[in-house]
């Protein structure tokens, strides 16, 4: 059970809901500071003093005046008339967490709703209802528009959901769930579209996916290393103490343990070769980086999954309105992690090139062929591999920077954060499947050193990928088996968990 106190989600928890389908409640004490906040706005929808989104039109309209009578009808059509989003849904598990996270932000108390409305939100989440999202319309201005108004539609027993499988209207998902719908009042249609959740969900399930493509990728150099015969003295500890970045020290010391104990790296330990090129050497470095920006992600995003992003905001005894709701943190980090996935794709498709180039493979048979000239071997692997790169790039190039003036002009600066968020996801599929490809041209590789043997460590996960993978001889078709690849890597830490383990335990 997640319990929600708008203080200490983590990515790790948004994960657990979103993907594993962990169950959800509000913290005691959450509600009761949502309780007070509420009853401010309460007070405050019956005065004579304008509130913006409370007795007030909202964006442009903000200096319209909204009768007593109206106040509730006004919440509605605002949850209505936002919800105009177009494309392909968001998936699932993007929708699940965004409902977390606006359910967390809820829980600060600081938005002035009723408690209902999170618990609401929460049983969605527990009773397997998953709001129709489409994925386009958010310029992250005031936060998520778009795409938060398509989820609180069915808090009102309207839009679309899928539920058991299907996708129907959201009052027949409700009444399926045995969920009722909610009547809104003052602000909380307001405090349930205003905000980053969207861009948010996005970006934390793809971070948690980085930080595994991290450790990929340094399993898939290693592999490559050794299927090169390679060296591993770029990756001692001394040099990358030199120059101490967290990541690139992390990752050249995993590089290090799993070479260690490599029979092909002794059968040529004597050789004059002096060193590798820098998609082997530079590996620490530029995997590193990526580490790196991976964590400053973790930071801001943790700051945001328990942060209050709503406009007004209730604090004691006034109701302040700010820009909270704005995406520029995210857009930018989000951008950041576009163009470090750039990086760590475009290294691994040219390790996927040095042992499939005949010029370059030191002493493999060209492009990992049985029968080079009558088989092709893994000759357009590499072209794929480079097709990914190229899209890689395009998607590499930043959203944030493309601000569009909207509402008009009263929001004349936004983020454009649910761009950077949608092409980010896109990009973590295509650096996985140049993963996925580079460990299945290095296992292919490894063959043609036997009887030589990788090291202990990478000979167990060689058994796992071959298992699903085989080492593969006449010509055949390849895009089956790199997409299974792609999607068994797509759960890495269930891989690695229970391989590293075993790797302790045997040394």
């Amino acid at each position: 059970m997640v319990t929600l106190n708008g203080e200490s989600l983590t990515p790790e928890q948004v994960a657990a809901v979103a993907r594993g389908g962990e169950e959800v409640e509000l913290e005691a004490r959450a509600v009761r500071r949502m309780r007070a906040s509420r009853e401010q706005v309460e007070r405050m929808a019956e005065g004579e003093a304008p509130v913006y989104a409370v007795n007030t039109g909202v964006g442009y309209l903000a200096e319209t005046r909204i009768s007593a009578g109206d106040i509730a009808l006004l919440q509605e059509n605002i949850v209505r008339s936002h919800a105009c989003g177009v494309g392909d849904p968001l998936p699932r598990e993007a929708v699940r967490a965004m409902m977390l996270i606006r359910a967390n932000v809820l829980a600060k108390g600081l938005s002035g709703i009723r408690p209902l409305i999170a618990r609401r939100l929460c049983a969605l989440l527990n009773r397997g209802v998953t709001p129709v999202v489409p994925s386009r319309g958010s310029v992250g201005a005031s936060g998520d528009l778009a795409p938060l108004a398509h989820m609180a539609l069915v808090l009102l027993g309207e839009g679309e959901a899928e539920y058991q499988g299907r996708r129907v209207s959201g009052a027949e998902a409700l009444a399926a769930a045995g969920i009722a719908p909610v009547s809104l009042r003052a602000k909380e249609g307001i405090s349930l579209v205003n905000g980053t959740q969207a861009m948010l969900a996005l970006g934390v399930l793809a971070l948690l996916d980085i930080e595994d493509l991290c450790e990929m990728a340094d399993v898939a150099c290693a592999l490559s290393a050794d299927a090169l015969r390679g060296t591993p003295r770029a990756f001692d500890r001394r040099i990358h103490e030199a120059r101490p970045h967290p990541g690139q020290m992390a990752s050249a010391r995993l590089l290090e343990r799993l070479l260690e104990g490599s029979e092909i790296r002794e059968s040529h330990r004597t050789c004059r070769h002096v060193q590798d090129a820098y998609s082997l050497r530079c590996a620490p470095q530029v995997h590193g980086a990526v580490r790196d920006a991976a964590a400053e992600a973790r930071r801001i995003f943790s700051i945001e999954l328990n942060s209050a992003t709503d406009n007004p905001l209730v604090f004691g005894g006034e109701i302040l309105s700010g820009g909270n709701f704005h995406g520029q943190p995210l857009a930018l980090s989000l951008d950041s992690l576009a163009v470090a996935l750039c990086a760590l794709a475009g290294i691994s498709e040219r390790r996927i090139d040095r042992m499939v180039n005949p010029m370059l493979n030191e002493g493999l048979p060209a492009f990992l062929a049985m029968n080079p000239g009558l088989e092709s071997g893994l000759m357009m692997w590499q072209v794929t591999a480079a097709a990914l790169v190229a899209e890689l790039r395009v998607l590499a190039a930043p959203a944030s920077a493309g601000s569009i003036t909207t509402s008009g002009n009263k929001e004349d600066f936004v983020s454009m954060g649910m761009t950077a968020a949608l092409k980010l996801w896109e990009g973590v599929k295509m650096a996985r499947m140049v993963l996925a490809m580079e460990m299945m041209a290095a296992s292919q590789a490894i063959e043609f050193r036997r009887p030589l043997k990788t090291s202990p460590a990478l000979e167990s996960f060689l058994a796992m990928l071959q298992e699903r993978a085989p080492v593969r001889g006449a010509d055949g078709p390849a895009s089956l088996v790199i997409g299974e690849i792609s999607r068994w890597l797509a759960g890495w830490r269930d891989i690695s968990r229970p391989w590293a383990e075993a790797q302790v335990e045997n040394t």
